[in-house]
Parts: structure tokens; C-alpha cells; sequence
């Protein structure tokens, strides 16, 4: 309300400042003997028609013709619809000011149609240019915490995804691995302590990447799978069927990573009960489902995990990650995108 306020003063201001403008620049006529006070009048009601006028137009256009998708063609459109209103809204008022209030002489009249509608139109684009350039300064300022707000989240999803998914249980469970296959299996051993590196080696290129192909994290997923077979044995499972033409597609790195142990820590993995789980494309989305099996006393959860992912593909795309659970199935799908 207050700022409406504001507007109308100086609605009032700009009204009035025209109106004594115009009385400077056309020649006195002393058979004109009409209350002046009409001509401030005239003026106020059309700076108010026009000012108004093209902020309507501005809102509509907003709905139609954001600023943000086409600037250039926003622009052009606004520019001419705004001029052809302006010229109306000084013109038809003027006429009818000329036949209801103060009937001018023809030889003035036309001077004094050209002279309001050139002073209304300087107005109106000077309105038009602060209205864009008020839009523009404001739309830049949003877009620019917008930024920074989705790179801080994307650091924060990051940052939580090393904490929480290749945590000291990690690495300490494979070092008791390791340690019992030195002594009964060192070719194993060997072999372990390689695709080890493997998946560290991955971490550390990665980490400050924040999108990797599918064929990149798929050779991480190889090693990180080694890894957990050694640890459970048959007691684990998998499935994958990837097509070669989806091997460019892009995901955040560890996103897979993080939902085969999502599933690990939430379903019973044992030779009665063997987890599975299947990893396959489908419409460009990546789908990872396994049988769902839960633990009678699970672990505690900070329920961050596929929540960490949903955030982290926010910052790339308005696709949604997937969350399905029914009758002895879960399963999440990951949008592969395109590009980076």
C-alpha cells in the first residue's frame, strides 16, 4: 500500500511538471480565459494513464514474454506496444480536453498536440527505461543468490556425501577383509588392494566434479562391487544391463555408489536371505531396484542419503529422482542427463 502511495505522489509530481512545462514552452494566448488549473488536471489524469497503463502492460507481458527466456524480443515487443498506448493515452485526453474544457484555436491546437504528445512520449519512455532497468537490476540480483544458494547446497550435498557414504566403517571393513585375505589368499589380496585404489583413486579425481559420464562412475561401480562380493560373498548380488549408447549420459558422481549402500545398510544381506539388486537404464533414466528385505533392528539412518541425491540433481535439472516402494521392491530412478 505504501508503495502504491509513493507512486501516485509522484504521478501528482511528474503531472503538474509537465503541465507547468508546457505553459513555458507554448506562446500565451490572452483570449484564453479557462481556470489553469484544468491544464494541471488534464496532465495529472494523462500521466496517470500512461504510467499506470504501462505497467499493466509490463505485468502482462511478464506472464507472457518473461524477461529471463527472450530479452530481445521482450524488449522490441514492449517498446512498441508501450509507444502506441503512450501515444493514445496523450492524445485522446487532449481531444477531449480541446472539445469539453478549452477549445482551442486551430492554429494552436496543432502546435500544442505535438508539443503534449512529444513531452508525453519523452515521459513515458524515460518510465519504460527506469521500469526495465528496475526490472533488470532486480531480476540480476535474484538470479545471483539463486547461484549462490544452489552452489552452496551443491557443496554442502557434496561435502555430505563423502561423510556419510565412504565413512571409516567403509575402509575399516575392507581393511579386516584385506587382513584375512594376506594370510588365506594373497593373489586375492593383491587384487583387492588394487581395486581399493581403484575406488579411492576415483574419489579423489572426482570430488570436485560435479557431474560425471555414466561410463566413468560405471568403472568405479565395477571396483566398489568387487570390493562388497569379497566382503558377502553369494550373500550379494547383481545384475546390470547398461547400453553402450547411454555410456556418455551424466549423473553427479557417487550417486550409484550411494544407493547400492543405502540398500546394503537397510535390507538383510545373509545366504537365507541374499540381497539383489538390479541396475538397468530405462528412458534415459537410470534404475537401480533391489528386493526389499529390511532388517528387523536396523541401523540408525540420518535419512540423508537419497535426500542428498535429490538435492545435488536440483542444481542441474527440474527432472525428479524417483523414490518407488511397493510389495517386496525398491526402487529409484536417476535422471541421465545431457550435458554439463
Amino acid at each position: 500500500m505504501l508503495k502504491n502511495k509513493k507512486r501516485f505522489l509522484y504521478m501528482l509530481f511528474v503531472g503538474i511538471l509537465i503541465a507547468l512545462l508546457i505553459g513555458k514552452l507554448m506562446p500565451h494566448d490572452p483570449n484564453n480565459k479557462h481556470n489553469e488549473i484544468f491544464d494541471h488536471l488534464i496532465a495529472v489524469l494523462i500521466t496517470f494513464i500512461v504510467w499506470e497503463g504501462n505497467l499493466r502492460i509490463d505485468e502482462k507481458l511478464n506472464q507472457r514474454i518473461p524477461w529471463i527466456t527472450r530479452p530481445g524480443y521482450r524488449l522490441s515487443v514492449q517498446f512498441v506496444i508501450a509507444l502506441v498506448f503512450s501515444a493514445l493515452g496523450v492524445y485522446i485526453p487532449m481531444k477531449l480536453f480541446n472539445s469539453l474544457v478549452c477549445i482551442i484555436p486551430p492554429e494552436r491546437e496543432m502546435i500544442l498536440n505535438f508539443m503534449s504528445l512529444g513531452v508525453g512520449l519523452v515521459v513515458s519512455v524515460i518510465i519504460l527505461t527506469f521500469e526495465i532497468g528496475s526490472q533488470f537490476f532486480r531480476n540480476w540480483k535474484e538470479s545471483l543468490v539463486q547461484i549462490e544458494h544452489y552452489k552452496t547446497e551443491n557443496i554442502r550435498a557434496q561435502l555430505q556425501n563423502l561423510k556419510n557414504q565412504l565413512n571409516p566403517h567403509f575402509l575399516f571393513n575392507n581393511m579386516s577383509v584385506l587382513s584375512s585375505l594376506v594370510y588365506s589368499d594373497q593373489d586375492k589380496a593383491v587384487n583387492f588392494i588394487d581395486q581399493l585404489s581403484k575406488v579411492y583413486r576415483y574419489l579423489l579425481d572426482n570430488r570436485n566434479n560435479e557431474l560425471v559420464d555414466l561410463e566413468t562412475e560405471l568403472n568405479f561401480i565395477h571396483s566398489y562391487i568387487y570390493l562388497l562380493q569379497i566382503r558377502f560373498d553369494k550373500n550379494l548380488q547383481f545384475e546390470m544391463d547398461i547400453p553402450k549408447e547411454n555410456m556418455s549420459l551424466l549423473l553427479p558422481p557417487m550417486s550409484l555408489q550411494m544407493l547400492i549402500e543405502n540398500a546394503i545398510k537397510h535390507n538383510e544381506v545373509s545366504r537365507e536371505q541374499p540381497l539383489l539388486i538390479k541396475i538397468v537404464v530405462e528412458e534415459q533414466k537410470l534404475v537401480v531396484s533391489n528386493n526389499l528385505q529390511k532388517r528387523s533392528v536396523n541401523e540408525t539412518s540420518s535419512k540423508t542419503g537419497i535426500q542428498n541425491i535429490k538435492d545435488r540433481y536440483r542444481f542441474f535439472t527440474e527432472k525428479l529422482v524417483e523414490v518407488i516402494e511397493s510389495v517386496g521392491l525398491f526402487t529409484v530412478k536417476l535422471p541421465l542427463l545431457t550435458g554439463k
